[in-house]
């Protein structure tokens, strides 16, 4: 029997009815842009996350880069980040036309590496845009730390990490902003693209609402060039019905990555690494990704037998052809670069059954036997 990386099927099976319900009120209603369950879900996703405001934007990217022009950045600026990470971070630096500072990752969290943040601020650095990848949190306290040193701006790239702690703060309300995904495979996913920033700032919250329209606050009457990037008044009335199941979502998610962890924990541990979480941390495990030498092989052999993986990144950002100009070679980070040649994800959702992460492990043990 296949078994997907992700089955949003399954998912739609559980809240079949809810979904239909909800969206059959949007359509009866005819309020089709910002109305009632954007406002009612920006209200739900900065309580859950335990911030003042929540501003529906149409992507996870559009929420980057729109938090980046709210906090002043642009021309000449210069923004610390991961090249282990999906190109969103860095193209929303890349479009306000500020320049992306990588620093490579920690060997354990895949996070930014806290040691090596401080040698790369310089008098044009003017924010740290952390990434919380694959749902672990990254370690805040010392990135905060650094933001207060030098007085620069901190904005949580929480695609993948909704409902993840940090110290039991959820992630994305300990920076300026925090910002998140709803891409469909998300934890919280729509049905297409959609984004949200949640911040405790007024004057941010104001600026990206206007940014998000045009650049107005008063219809046909603009203060500032903006763009048009609004959550979908559909994709909010079915994020508010899956928000109600998010946390049971989350533990679902745990619970399979525990089961995945005890029955490697009989590989030899060089074959296969797991995921780590440190003590600080809630990882909500969006994906399940192990380390292996023998990535590739094993990849193509899983889907002989109908297992979906994926690989989540196979170059560092500083490696791809659109960031030659930054002028970077390789080996300038040499774990983001190890790393993307050994990392592989595989199925991870809240329907995935024992008996179907025990098959996947078990096909993953006859070949670390090579």
């Amino acid at each position: 029997m296949p078994i997907p990386l992700v089955d949003l099927k399954a998912q739609y099976k559980t809240i079949k009815n809810e979904i239909n319900e909800a969206i059959e009120k949007v359509l009866e209603n005819c309020d089709f842009i910002l109305g009632e369950n954007v406002s009612k879900l920006e209200e739900e996703i900065s309580n859950y996350c335990g911030t003042r405001y929540g501003i529906g934007v149409a992507s996870g990217t559009d929420a980057l880069m729109l938090s980046l022009l709210a906090l002043g950045i642009g021309e000449g600026d210069e923004v610390i980040t991961t090249p282990f990470t999906f190109i969103a971070t860095t193209e929303a630096i890349s479009k306000v036309r500020a320049k992306p500072v990588f620093v490579d990752i920690n060997s354990k969290t895949y996070n930014l590496s806290i040691e090596q943040i401080e040698e790369k601020i310089s008098p044009k650095t003017k924010a740290i845009i952390p990434v919380h990848l694959y749902g672990q949190p990254c370690d805040m306290d010392p990135i905060m730390d650094l933001a207060r040193k030098y007085n620069l701006a901190v904005i949580e790239n929480a695609a993948q990490a909704i409902g993840a702690e940090y110290k039991g703060r959820k992630v994305g309300s300990i920076g300026d902003t925090g910002c998140f995904s709803f891409f469909p495979s998300k934890n919280l996913g729509a049905y297409g693209d959609g984004g949200m920033v949640v911040t405790d700032r007024e004057e941010i919250a104001e600026k990206i609402r206007m940014l998000r329209v045009h650049g107005c606050k008063k219809k046909y009457y603009h203060q500032i060039d903006g763009y048009n990037s609004r959550l979908d008044e559909l994709y909010a009335a079915i994020l508010r019905v899956k928000l109600s199941h998010l946390d049971e979502w989350i533990e679902k998610r745990r619970q399979n990555a525990y089961y995945y962890n005890e029955l490697f924990n009989s590989f030899n541990p060089v074959t296969v690494i797991t995921p780590f979480e440190p003590e600080y941390s809630k990882h909500v495990h969006y994906l399940y990704t192990i380390r292996t030498q023998h990535r590739d092989i094993v990849q193509d052999a899983l889907k002989s037998r109908g297992i979906s993986t994926a690989v989540y990144y196979p170059v560092s950002l500083h490696l791809q052809d659109v960031y030659k100009g930054l002028g970077h070679k390789e080996g300038d980070f040499p774990i983001s670069e190890g790393y993307s040649k050994e990392i592989l994800s595989l199925p991870m959702y809240p329907e995935l059954t024992k008996a179907q992460i025990e098959e996947i492990v078990k096909a993953i043990r006859s070949l670390c036997k090579l």
